[in-house]
This record gives C-alpha cells, sequence and structure tokens, in this order.
C-alpha cells in the first residue's frame, strides 16, 4: 500500500483535573490513506474526538500530549504535527487540514453572514480580494447543493436549517483544497433524509478531490454507508480496526459486537435490546432472544384530534407587511388509542413537534379539537387545564435545557410533585424522587447533584423520571432518544418500554428516525409539512410504505441493507 497520508502512533493524551490526571487516550495507533474515508467509531468518552482535535493541537490547555506522533506526509515534507510552532499550525489548519464540527450552530458566527465567513477562511489562506473571495464562496455553496447560492451568502446562521448550516460548514472546509478532512459527527443530530444527502455529499466530494477523510461517528450504520475503512475506539484505546466489510460483517471485539447489535432496526417489536454492557461483561455474550411481542388489542381512543390547526405568523406577518402564515399543522386528525404507543414520525420541519406541544396546550391551536377523556382541552382555561397537567405529560428532546441548572436534579423531581400535591410534605417527595432516580437506574446520593454533572444519557433518565413521577395517563416523548450514543439509545428505549409495561400509559413517540419509531411503535403516523402522510399498523407503514415519502424515509435508515434489518 502506498504511504498513509497520515499516521498516528502510540498516542498517548492525559488532561490534568482536579481530581488528578484523567488518561483520555492510550497508545492509540492508525492511518489514513489518500483517497479513502477512515471511520473512528465509538461511544461519547471514547476518545474519538480527542484524537482528532490532537491532530491539530486544538484540545483544551489542560491536555498534554504524553507521548507518540502524529506524521503528516505532504507532497515533499513528512512532519510530526506534535512538534510544530503554532505558526505552522495556523497555515495548517484550514488549508491543508480542514476540520468540519458536529455542531455548526455553535462553530458559525451568530453575528456574520454565512458567506463572508467562508469568503474570511478563503481571504486568508488563498491571500485573495474580497470580490475574488465572494465568487469561490458561492461557486462552493453551489457544488455543496445550496439552494439560492446567492441568496445564501447573505444569510445569517439562524436564517437556515440544520442540513443547510451543515453545508456551509462543509463549504468553508473544501475552500482551500485540503489534503486531509476530519469530519467530527457532521450528521449527528440530522433528520435522516438530510443526513443521507450530507453523507453522500462529503462521499462525492472526496472521489473527486482525492483527499483522505476521517469520519468520526458513535453510529457503526452510518460507517457502513460511507467509510472504507474503520477504527474501533473504547475508553481512549483502538480496540479493532480494519476494513468495513470486513469489520462489521466479522467483527472480533466484543465492544464492536455489541454497537452492532444494539441498533433497534436489527430486532422485533418487544425484545430487549442489548447493550454494551451485556458484551463487555460477558465477552461471550449474545443477543437475548426475543420475547413474543403481542400488539395492544384494538381498545377505545384515549385522545381524538379533529381538524387540528396551528398556525405561526410568517416573519413578514410579524412585522405588519403582509398576512402570511406558516401552516406548521393543517387540518390534521387522528386518534391515540388506550395503551398503545404511537410513533409519530417525519423531516424537520415537518409540524411533528409542534403537533405533540399542541396537544398539551404548550403552543396554542388556531382551530380544530383535541378531545382528551371526553374533554375538549382547546375549550379549557388555564385554570380548568391544571387538574388535567398531572395526567398528561411530555419528555423533551434536550433535557439539559428543560433541567433547571441552579436546581438540584432531585429538587427538580420533587418539585412537580408539590405542584400537583403528590407525596406527605418534603420528606415525603425526597423518597419518592429517590425511588424514581433508582427505578430510572440511577443512584440515591444523586439526588443531590446538578444536571451539568450527568451524562446526557443520565440527563434523559432524569427527564423520563420527572415526568413519570406524576403517574401520568398520556405522555409525549419528544425525539427523547435522537442524540444518544447507541447503546445508551437501546437503555433509555428498553427503560421506557419497561416503565411502560408497569405502568400502562399511553404514548406519541415523536422522532426523525423511522427504524427506532418501528421498534418501539404499535401504529405509525408519517407526517410531511404539517398534514398526515399515512397512517398505520408498525410493520405495515415500515414494511410496506404507502407513499413515496415514506419509502424515503425508510430508504435513509442508516446501515439498512449493509447490516441487515
Amino acid at each position: 500500500m502506498d504511504q498513509p497520508l497520515l499516521e498516528i502512533k502510540g498516542l498517548d493524551v492525559r488532561f490534568q483535573t482536579e481530581d488528578g490526571p484523567f488518561h483520555a487516550l492510550k497508545n492509540v495507533s492508525l492511518n489514513v490513506q489518500r483517497g479513502r474515508i477512515t471511520a473512528v467509531v465509538g461511544e461519547s468518552g471514547s476518545g474519538k474526538s480527542v484524537t482528532a482535535l490532537s491532530m491539530l493541537q486544538l484540545l483544551a490547555p489542560n491536555a498534554e500530549y504524553a507521548g507518540g506522533e502524529i506524521i503528516f506526509h505532504q507532497q515533499n515534507d513528512s512532519i510530526d504535527l506534535l512538534k510544530q510552532p503554532e505558526g505552522l499550525l495556523r497555515r495548517l489548519r484550514g488549508n491543508s487540514i480542514s476540520m468540519i464540527f458536529q455542531e455548526p450552530m455553535t462553530s458559525l458566527n451568530p453575528l456574520m453572514r454565512c458567506g463572508e465567513q467562508v469568503s474570511e477562511a478563503i481571504m486568508l489562506h488563498k491571500k485573495c480580494d474580497r470580490r475574488t473571495a465572494k465568487e469561490q464562496t458561492i461557486a462552493l455553496f453551489q457544488k455543496v447543493q445550496l439552494p439560492d447560492p446567492t441568496g445564501m451568502y447573505k444569510r445569517y446562521p439562524h436564517q437556515l436549517s440544520g442540513g443547510q448550516k451543515q453545508r456551509v460548514m462543509i463549504a468553508m472546509a473544501m475552500s482551500c483544497g485540503p489534503d486531509l478532512l476530519i469530519a467530527d459527527e457532521p450528521t449527528t443530530a440530522l433528520d435522516v433524509t438530510v443526513q443521507k444527502t450530507i453523507l453522500d455529499l462529503i462521499r462525492s466530494l472526496q472521489k473527486e478531490t482525492n483527499m483522505g477523510v476521517i469520519f468520526i461517528t458513535h453510529d457503526l450504520g452510518l460507517v457502513g454507508e460511507i467509510a472504507d475503512d474503520v477504527v474501533v475506539m473504547y475508553k481512549g484505546e483502538v480496540v479493532e480496526k480494519g476494513a468495513v466489510k470486513t469489520v462489521l460483517r466479522q467483527p472480533s471485539h466484543p465492544y464492536t459486537k455489541a454497537l452492532i447489535a444494539c441498533r433497534p432496526i436489527l430486532h422485533p417489536k418487544g425484545s430487549r435490546l442489548p447493550t454494551v454492557a451485556d458484551f463487555m461483561g460477558d465477552q461471550t455474550a449474545a443477543v437475548k432472544p426475543a420475547s413474543q411481542y403481542a400488539p395492544p388489542p384494538p381498545t377505545s381512543s384515549l385522545l381524538k384530534v379533529r381538524n387540528l390547526q396551528v398556525w405561526f405568523p410568517s416573519a413578514k406577518n410579524i412585522l405588519g407587511k403582509t398576512t402570511d402564515y406558516v401552516k406548521a399543522v393543517d387540518d390534521v386528525s387522528f386518534d391515540v388509542r388506550q395503551g398503545e404507543t404511537l410513533g409519530l414520525v417525519g423531516e424537520s420541519g415537518c409540524g411533528k413537534t409542534t403537533l405533540g406541544r399542541a396537544l398539551l396546550r404548550l403552543v396554542e391551536p388556531k382551530s380544530g379539537e383535541i378531545i382528551y377523556r371526553g374533554q375538549n382541552l382547546i375549550r379549557l382555561n388555564k385554570q380548568q387545564l391544571k387538574p388535567l397537567r398531572k395526567d398528561i405529560q411530555i419528555i423533551f428532546q434536550d433535557p439539559y435545557s428543560s433541567l433547571n441548572p441552579r436546581i438540584p436534579v432531585g429538587a427538580a423531581i420533587a418539585e412537580v410533585m408539590k405542584v400537583h400535591g403528590i407525596g406527605e410534605g418534603e420528606r415525603g417527595r425526597t423518597e419518592i424522587a429517590i425511588e424514581w432516580l433508582e427505578k430510572v437506574g440511577l443512584k440515591a446520593d444523586h439526588y443531590k447533584r446538578y444536571p451539568h454533572e450527568f451524562s446526557g444519557g443520565q440527563r434523559q433518565r432524569i427527564g423520563i423520571a420527572r415526568a413519570l413521577a406524576l403517574d401520568p395517563g398520556f405522555v409525549v416523548c419528544d425525539e427523547s432518544v435522537s442524540a444518544l450514543d447507541v447503546s445508551v439509545q437501546a437503555q433509555v428505549l428498553n427503560l421506557l418500554n419497561d416503565l411502560k409495561r408497569e405502568m400502562g400509559f399511553t404514548t406519541v413517540f415523536i422522532s426523525h428516525d423511522l427504524g427506532v419509531v418501528h421498534y418501539i411503535s404499535d401504529r405509525i403516523m408519517v407526517m410531511n409539512k404539517g398534514k398526515i402522510e399515512e397512517i398505520g399498523e408498525a410493520e405495515q407503514v415500515f414494511r410496506h410504505p404507502g407513499t413515496a415519502y415514506t419509502q424515503r424515509l425508510v430508504d435513509a435508515i442508516p446501515g439498512r441493507n449493509f447490516i441487515g434489518s
């Protein structure tokens, strides 16, 4: 094989913390070939982003490079990136080695137009004038398939969708024709259809320029879609590497087997999803046999929605210039049966989150009916709604922003019980809150900890505990597993299934991932542009979609055909 574009040899990285040194990377070695995509995969905390940031020395000041080399082979020279002065590194960053960061909204300057940010990078590295940089930026926007490239040049980041912002970041990363592109979780929070287009775009640009690509992800399904080679990391170490087809179809390390097995699309309804702990505790562990799933028998409707409309004024309307409205939910009607899980799926902007919040009157409908246990919620005032709030709960997509950072998590659970008169005094509510923390897999001594002291998966468990501590009859789960690692996602889905069997509540489960929705739902409702595209039994909708739009969502599920379904 030809000389690698990049070689990492025995890399050791430690962070100095208040509790002493933390060993983040241990003897990490990997190669990246020119003209190939190497995926680095693992859960949060595995060391994959630390490895990527080490290449450009972008780690925090408390990081210490305790050993190893990172050799970058240019056309006529080879250099150890760990030994280069800041001046040379600054010239390499964005020029020879570019990076697409995980969250484009925090990477883009909210006060600068998108086009100006890309032009700035071009002027810095190519030493050209503003007009030339603008022309090159618009051409790049066209290449990354942004609609109306000239118009996009003038827009601010908040005026773009998540997928559009990510395309701007790709344009910026490609602006100087890098030899090596590092893509750090570039599709994590995107819809599956947008995700697929971004993967196709990165792959086509890689083939066109023959650059090397490091693609960082926690999802082995994505690896099968885009990569040539794969490196699996676990707790700061490389545990397996090789060609993608070999590693995914014949994994040798139990951690790799676990990452593959955790994906909901591989398992029938009712089966308990395996987690990393099942494999790492016992290296001979295998997926537990699926339990026989029996869908709930048809029952009366707990919730009836009729001709529901939720409209928002457009930006022009707010300024009083037009009477335009955004029809987020447009004349929607459906029933939710007692005890069932109704999956609600669609792309960003389809109206699914707005619909979920409208069911709880967290956003006000324009017209229609929401009949819950015989009462039309739309006709009730706030005082009349208050007794029903206990019975209708929501688990939010981002538990961190829905938890008060200044209140310990136990107090946050106890607070909602106090509002609804649950528990005998403060001591009684504390006991119930601790009981719920333990029920969702946390510990009693977590009661006094604050939200920032927990991982994403733990915070999601806290959000579940807070919602279910009121013993609700109806729960809306709004993208509650969308940003989690596959193993943590499996844990949370198992937890929701266990608690649903124990408590018997009814659920509307909102997600953009049809694979997850199929696993957990009894029926599936597909939304598109504010309307219901189709609704039916989960197996029927998933296996035999009735519309082209649903078929597109199925086809976009990462790794569906590569690993199997």
